[in-house]
């Protein structure tokens, strides 16, 4: 019983450090925090998309990886292409865009 009492907190305190290492970010995966961020900055780049009259938002697809957006899909022409990547340069947190999109 002694040793359940002892060994009860060093258990907890090693499933509560494994628990937040879930949560740190690598090369590959975001944090928790950055993913939040990336949600939102996707969130405001598909609006501002959405809102410009001279852009189809059904045909461009937006990703976010740590502040770096990327425009992907199919566009009409190449003054659409350079209209999203303008736009996208404007939305606020956004630090690069990457252009992935291709003429129909």
């Amino acid at each position: 019983m002694k040793f359940l009492n002892k060994a009860f907190p060093i258990l907890a305190i090693a499933l509560v450090m494994t628990a937040l290492g879930g949560c740190a970010a690598t090369d590959t995966r975001s944090s928790t925090g950055e993913y939040l961020d990336d949600a939102a900055i996707t969130t405001r780049v598909k609006a501002a998309i959405l809102k410009h009259p001279d852009l189809r938002s059904a045909e461009i697809n937006v990703e976010t990886f740590r502040n770096v957006v990327q425009l992907s899909g199919f566009v009409s022409s190449q003054a659409e292409i350079d209209a999203a990547v303008e736009l996208v340069q404007t939305v606020s947190g956004v630090q690069s865009v990457r252009n992935d999109m291709q003429l129909r």
